[in-house]
């Protein structure tokens, strides 16, 4: 329910909490430990007819140390899914390759990796606190509908991340999800009571060390019963909100350890009230989730009309980051040996070495926007162009003239994580950002 720093102008936390209250940053746009989540459908839309489990790996696949990309189709619950059901010739379809390419990798289930070995040290928390009530749910369809990605989570319509600027959508009525929380509502109407969700997310956003359009969150979810609070003398409300704080922060020892934690009253749309936990840890306060409880009209719609709940959601690269001094969003992605070896599964906090620092390439790139131009429309071709060879793509000026035109001056730094780039292949790639930008994007160059 809460979320991942995000450019929509919300800080992880609070676009994801928002996206649930309304229902993690190592910086706000750029800089401190966030959050994540809305609360997500279990099952895919029906227009693709699948069955709820999201299955695009073999068990074998998900245990490799490699990367294992799917460029054509993919499986989902046993139904082949190919790139026209995703990526199609529709004035509604703003998804490229380059996200297609990123379904059914599940990063998050790979127990060698540094996401998946800190989902499952969140897992063995709650295993041992709640006597496995917690049921865990992590491969479930990241294909939903429109209705379970905002509207089951109360996010208004006219709210900015409906906009095709922010989410990835297939079609009018379906979205890749953009939290979790997608999945919540369903959930809930199925009776599930305490679960957690982890899955991949999908977001059109900035491009730099802590920014990726996929990237990967966990939310959890406990209901309580009338005569679980009434015996406590509290209110509903206090008893729930006093249980969740309880919960997460001994997470947040159980992750970091003895830190020094504080609790920071915010406002989220979708919970009432709402918090976020911050820790001091490596001589700094970091922002580590949101959370709150659940406002009365989610749990209404799902038929739980006399129940109180809590929800928080967490990012996980935000937190592998820290905890595994990870200096870069897109290492979590490469399969290089020299990155993969380093994790074992069960070692949470093994500290990066790093293996190769090659040198960066800066291109300024300057142009007059138009009306329409985003700069997340702008990230978005120049990752379809670069890829992961583009590290960051910063706004370094910006001026209007007498005639009340805008210029904009962006620098691209290209830079691999694994070799030397030429002066011949950067030169290309910018010559060839230079033309999308100018034929997609309706600006003119300078």
């Amino acid at each position: 329910m809460l979320i991942q720093t995000s450019s929509r102008g919300l800080s992880s936390s609070n676009y994801h909490m928002m996206m649930i209250s309304m229902a993690v940053s190592i910086n706000s746009s750029h800089s401190t430990l966030c959050i994540p989540s809305f609360f997500f459908k279990n099952q895919c839309p029906r227009s693709f007819t699948l069955p709820t489990p999201f299955r695009s790996l073999s068990s074998s696949a998900l245990s490799s140390k490699k990367l294992q990309p799917v460029f054509s189709a993919l499986e989902i619950g046993g139904v082949r899914i190919g790139k026209d059901d995703v990526v199609r010739d529709d004035p509604t379809n703003n998804v490229p390759d380059s996200i297609f390419s990123k379904l059914g990798l599940q990063l998050h289930r790979r127990d060698q990796h540094p996401l998946g070995i800190l989902k499952n040290a969140i897992y063995n928390y709650f295993d041992a606190n709640y006597s496995a009530k917690f049921v865990k749910f992590d491969d479930l369809c990241p294909i939903v509908s429109t209705k379970a990605n905002f509207d089951d989570v109360l996010v208004p319509a006219d709210h900015v991340s409906r906009s095709y600027n922010d989410t990835y959508y297939i079609d009018a009525q379906t979205v890749l999800r953009c939290h979790t929380s997608a999945h919540q509502a369903e959930l809930l109407r199925r009776g599930n009571t305490h679960f957690l969700v982890t899955g991949d997310v999908y977001r059109r956003d900035s491009i730099d060390s802590t920014h990726y359009p996929v990237f990967h969150q966990m939310e959890g979810v406990r209901v309580f019963s009338p005569n679980e609070w009434e015996a406590s003398g509290m209110d509903a409300t206090t008893y729930a909100a006093t249980d969740l704080k309880k919960c997460l922060e001994g997470l947040a020892r159980h992750l970091f350890g003895a830190v020094e934690m504080r609790w920071v009253d915010t406002y989220f749309p979708f919970t009432n009230p709402s918090f976020e936990l911050e820790i001091y840890f490596q001589e700094k306060w970091l922002e580590v989730l949101g959370c709150g409880v659940m406002e009365q009209e989610i749990l209404k719609r799902s038929g739980n009309l006399d129940k109180v709940a809590w929800a928080f959601g967490l990012g996980l690269e935000r937190l592998a980051m820290v905890l595994f001094q990870i200096p870069d969003i897109r290492l979590f992605w490469s399969s290089d040996e020299r990155f993969t070896s380093q994790f074992s599964k069960g070692q949470l906090g093994v500290k990066f070495k790093a293996f190769s620092k090659f040198p960066p390439c800066y291109k300024d790139m300057s142009f007059w926007i138009s009306d329409s131009f985003t700069e997340n429309n702008l990230c978005e071709i120049i990752r379809a162009v670069a890829g992961d060879l583009v590290e960051e793509v910063q706004l370094i000026d910006n001026f209007t003239n007498k005639k009340g035109m805008t210029s904009h001056c962006y620098r691209i730094a290209y830079r691999s994580m694994e070799r030397s780039l030429t002066d011949e292949e950067i030169n290309q790639l910018q010559g060839n950002v230079r033309e999308e930008v100018h034929s997609k994007l309706n600006v003119v160059l300078r």
